[in-house]
């Protein structure tokens, strides 16, 4: 296995709302990094309860798994199951929902986990070669044509989702995407409240101009900030990742 090293930053700002529902965290299991990122579902209320509770337990699980090929396909199910446990104990049933999204690290390979619309993606080769695809309405009338996407971040539905953990489902429909890892790569996660302001260019752009994963995310969160142009920001909230051989 290639000694990759990886430089990491996280942040994380409620923006103008008057709670954070956003949390990201990471944790470290031997040769293995796992990086996760959830936005709870303020419309429903208790979003930042539901994050912080998932994104917790996305991690210990992590820690003490005995296989990652298991936690892959495990993990957020668990999750989801768990998170409607503790709505029950809360009596706030189908109020604490969450999106999650998780990367896994491991020498030269990697595995993405994701639910709903907090995005991964990779960077390589000076381009962007690599992005989930959200479980939202707008992404889903791209899928059919009926909107380019250059339209899914402004169009009135971007917060309707499709799927999340905690929604009313038994069980839960997640994505996950196998991958290599290579010396240059760098990955991001991110919450809409992230990712709707700045565009893939210009997180691009910025990654080619900054030499550390800190000064990368900085730049793209002030960015962020600037582009919102002083209307209500979303808590907006990313994990940066740069990959060192």
């Amino acid at each position: 296995m290639t000694d990759l090293k990886t430089d990491f930053s996280i942040f994380s700002d409620r923006g103008s709302r008057p709670v954070n529902e956003d949390f990201a965290d990471s944790a470290v299991k031997r040769d293995a990094q796992c990086f996760v990122l959830c936005d709870g579902l303020g419309g429903h209320g208790m979003g930042d309860r539901a994050s912080r509770f998932v994104a917790r337990f996305v991690l210990h699980e992590f820690t003490r798994c005995q296989s990652l090929a298991s936690f892959a396909q495990t993990v957020l199910p668990r999750a989801h199951q768990a998170l409607r446990a503790e709505q029950e104990k809360a009596g706030a049933a189908g109020k604490m929902k969450t999106t999650a999204v998780v990367l896994v690290l491991e020498g030269e390979s990697g595995f993405c986990l994701h639910i709903g619309d907090s995005r991964l993606y990779r960077f390589r080769g000076g381009a962007v070669d690599m992005q989930t695809r959200d479980h939202s309405v707008p992404q889903m009338l791209v899928l059919t044509g009926e909107i380019k996407t250059e339209e899914l971040r402004s169009h009135p539905d971007r917060n309707k989702l499709l799927r999340a953990l905690g929604d009313d489902r038994e069980t839960v429909k997640f994505e996950l995407t196998r991958f290599d890892v290579r010396a240059g790569d760098a990955f991001l996660l991110c919450s809409d409240g992230f990712w709707e302001p700045v565009t893939e260019s210009e997180m691009l752009a910025l990654l080619q101009s900054e030499p550390t994963a800190r000064a990368w995310l900085e730049k793209m969160s002030r960015l962020a900030a600037e582009n919102s142009g002083g209307k209500a920001m979303d808590n907006y909230t990313a994990v940066a990742v740069r990959v060192r051989g």
